[in-house]
């Protein structure tokens, strides 16, 4: 995976992008992204609140219908931020005006869903992606780098945390418990495409999911393992979480890599900073290697790794990809084939957890 500075420059050709949605993925990630992505231009936002959108991007124009942005003959990609119950439908349309297609995560709600997706891409000659932009946490590009360069050795434990302290149930769509609602929906995409992008496909899957909070109609809790022949990946979040903070525990046969706090970039764009200013993306609680010790040795002091290059993070690296995807048939940073197999991934947590039992990946869907 690339990780060097994206250019500050035009590239050649300019690609329009129409977003749907300007909730706060659309307008906290995918505006701010789009905008300072060398080479693609945010023409159209697809919103019933214009001014809410004019008040950010006031050249921007702005259609109260998908159908109107996809009927554009200058759109070249279309951005999905809508709920995720509308991903699929919205998707198939946009491919169907002959765009190109990024559907924030997750794809869709269900494994048939994301399988037709790719279908109708397939057919329209089209790319269809899913923004898993956790691929370019500074976080996980160091623990790739030490993975890479068998710094921890063979891994035995992979524990991936990604906890919240919100104790109040709130009134949106997410947490409606409506079919794509839920915790495991909302972050299990990305623990999940992480833990595969490190390890691969597991063999099985067993998860506990719950609904913690008072008021909770859809879970608010999770706590999966991935299986595999040796390694054990641990994926966990909870929504009444105060004080705990870990990200990533990993343990191998050479050394433990630790780390607390999350990548800055969500932070960073919730505030309003601008994608690209400097010390975009540096992290600035990095983690710890602690090497591991001969038995009966002293222990060797842990290394913190700020000064790994080519590891800040940056979302903007999707779009860029999507745009040489487009323009020049490179791979698009999240591949159709991908997408499909982590919708599998969810609906085999989902099963595992309605059931009681580990369920070995390519297991029949949740039906009824």
């Amino acid at each position: 995976m690339a990780t060097a500075a994206i250019t500050e420059q035009h590239l050649d050709p300019l690609l329009n992008v129409a977003l749907v949605g300007y909730g706060f993925v659309g307008k906290v990630f995918h505006a701010p992204l789009i905008r300072r992505t060398p080479g693609l231009r945010l023409r159209c936002v697809v919103s019933s609140d214009a001014a809410k959108v004019h008040a950010d991007h006031p050249d921007v124009r702005v259609v109260a219908s998908a159908e109107t942005a996809f009927a554009d003959p200058a759109i070249d990609l279309v951005v999905i931020a809508a709920p995720n119950a509308l991903h699929a439908p919205l998707a198939i349309a946009a491919l169907g005006q002959g765009k190109h297609v990024v559907v924030d995560k997750p794809f869709t709600v269900t494994a048939e869903e994301a399988r037709r997706v790719a279908e109708h891409a397939r057919r329209a000659g089209r790319i269809a992606s899913v923004f898993q932009n956790r691929r370019w946490d500074a976080d996980f590009l160091a623990l790739r780098r030490l993975l890479a360069d068998g710094s921890l050795g063979e891994i035995a434990e992979f524990h991936s945390h990604f906890d919240r302290h919100r104790p109040a149930v709130a009134p949106r769509w997410r947490e409606s418990g409506e079919p794509g609602s839920g915790l495991w929906y909302d972050l299990g995409p990305h623990l999940l495409d992480q833990a595969v992008q490190l390890f691969g496909m597991p063999d099985a899957v067993f998860a506990d999911l719950a609904r913690q909070r008072v008021g909770a109609l859809a879970d608010d809790y999770f706590h999966v393992l991935l299986r595999y022949r040796h390694l054990r990946v641990v994926l966990h979040a909870g929504s009444l979480v105060a004080g705990n903070g870990l990200r990533f525990a990993v343990h191998g046969s050479a050394g433990s890599f630790i780390k607390h706090g999350l990548d800055p970039q969500e932070a960073a764009l919730r505030s309003g900073a601008t994608p690209g200013q400097p010390g975009w993306g540096r992290d600035p609680q990095p983690g710890w290697l602690h090497p591991a010790t001969a038995a009966g040795g002293s222990p060797a002091p842990a290394t913190p790794l700020a000064a790994m290059a080519g590891t800040d993070g940056d979302y903007r690296r999707y779009y860029q990809a999507m745009h040489s995807a487009i323009t020049a048939g490179r791979p698009p940073p999240v591949g159709i084939d991908e997408a499909v197999q982590l919708m599998e991934l969810l609906e085999a947590g989902l099963l595992s957890a309605a059931q009681g039992r580990e369920v070995a990946c390519g297991a029949p869907a949740v039906t009824g």
